[in-house]
């Protein structure tokens, strides 16, 4: 056999981790990785946060699955603490962010259909958005490299480019069902939605009655300083994917919706053999008890400025690989000159993992607890990798 019994859909670097503590990944070979990456986002409270792990210990010990033709009491109180929280009203479970992505996108079109107009079948989405990797979730890009091997696609999408509004006003027939945007975009290169922009897509969205959906996948969850990024705009969706940090590393997604938005979501339109199973509920009751306590948010908000503040200070050191930083709390973005996963890569060995992005954008996602030291240390190992790196290049002995 010449194929791995592993499927090779990834390009995997050469770290194997078997342990976290805290903001540190430990390989197999016992080396330190300072993790500014969190799994992509996804390990907000760091590796093996003692309240997460307790949590979920004591769960697993009592009742994991149980399959949703049952009433599940954790599932209950989970999304009556996300409606507490945020402007829905009722919300649908899932184990990851495309899931979470399919059923906010069934939301809209079964609102439409109910409504009295089965005809608003096309969402418009945006220029380097990325929503997941399903069928329709690769349908919903105009990204060449995510779509091109699987072609001809499922037609059902308009793309704009981002933050341009009258680009996507011009978008709009009287086939269009919903608007679908980050607000942040994460793996289009940490590009932030301006006001005008989130508050332009509500006008457009309560004018022409259509559902208005974010995507907050990678950046809800605490992750810009705010529960959810869209709270710094003063807009509010009709519906809201979310996943990554909400399990602080279980998987675990949501589908979140107001009134009016799941009018047509009843009973046979939808389901989920895991999702919403007790253990991943758990998880998510333990992240929320940490994270949308107030002080914590504020923290979040306070240590992106002070990391935003060191990354400016080592930019004129390095200004001919790095021009600045952008992104919100701590979702952040390193701008570089050229194309960044050669960066990243090189940058490993020097102990830091962080994540690459469009747009030669370096991500730069720790946890969310991290302290000061982490920050200093994390720049002081992108310096250092910097140097080498420039040096590499001009000795070329840069790995190929």
């Amino acid at each position: 056999m010449t194929i791995p019994a592993l499927m090779p859909t990834y390009a995997r670097c050469e770290v194997e981790p078997v342990k976290g503590e805290g903001a540190y990944l430990i390989g197999k070979d016992g080396k330190r990785y300072l993790d500014f990456a969190s799994g992509i986002a996804v390990n907000i409270l760091g590796h093996s946060h003692p309240h997460l792990v307790e949590t979920i210990q004591k769960q697993a010990a009592t009742l994991m699955h149980v399959s949703n033709l049952y009433s599940v009491p954790a599932q209950w109180e989970l999304a009556q603490r996300l409606v507490d929280l945020t402007f829905a009203d009722t919300v649908f479970f899932t184990n990851s962010g495309v899931e979470a992505f399919e059923c906010a996108a069934k939301t809209a079109l079964a609102y439409q259909h109910v409504s009295g107009h089965p005809e608003r079948t096309r969402i418009i989405t945006f220029n380097n958005a990325f929503h997941g990797r399903s069928i329709a979730a690769i349908s919903a890009t105009g990204s060449e490299k995510l779509r091109v091997p699987f072609e001809p696609l499922p037609d059902w999408s308009d793309y704009a480019p981002f933050n341009d509004l009258e680009a996507t006003k011009a978008l709009i027939t009287d086939k269009t069902a919903a608007i679908m945007v980050e607000p942040v975009q994460g793996e289009g290169g940490i590009l932030p939605a301006t006001p005008e922009f989130l508050q332009g897509l509500r006008a457009l969205c309560d004018e022409h009655d259509l559902m208005l959906i974010f995507d907050e996948v990678q950046c809800g969850v605490a992750r810009t300083g705010t529960l959810f990024a869209h709270e710094q705009y003063g807009v509010t969706p009709d519906i809201m994917a979310v996943a990554k940090g909400i399990g602080g590393g279980f998987p675990l997604g949501a589908c979140l919706a107001s009134e009016k938005a799941a009018v047509g979501m009843t009973v046979g339109t939808h389901g989920s053999t895991y999702g919403g199973n007790p253990l991943g509920m758990a998880a998510g009751m333990a992240v929320l008890d940490v994270v949308a306590e107030p002080d914590f948010l504020a923290n979040v908000k306070r240590l992106g400025e002070r990391l935003v503040h060191a990354v400016e200070q080592m930019i004129p050191n390095h200004d001919d690989l790095f021009t600045g930083i952008r992104g919100k709390g701590l979702m952040l973005g390193l701008q570089m000159t050229e194309a960044t996963r050669p960066f990243v890569n090189f940058a490993r060995q020097y102990g830091i993992l962080t994540v690459a992005a469009g747009d030669n954008v370096v991500r730069l996602l720790p946890p969310l607890n991290i302290e000061e030291p982490h920050i200093e240390e994390a720049v002081s190992k992108l310096s250092e990798a910097a140097t080498a790196y420039r040096k590499a290049k001009a000795d070329g002995t840069l790995p190929g």
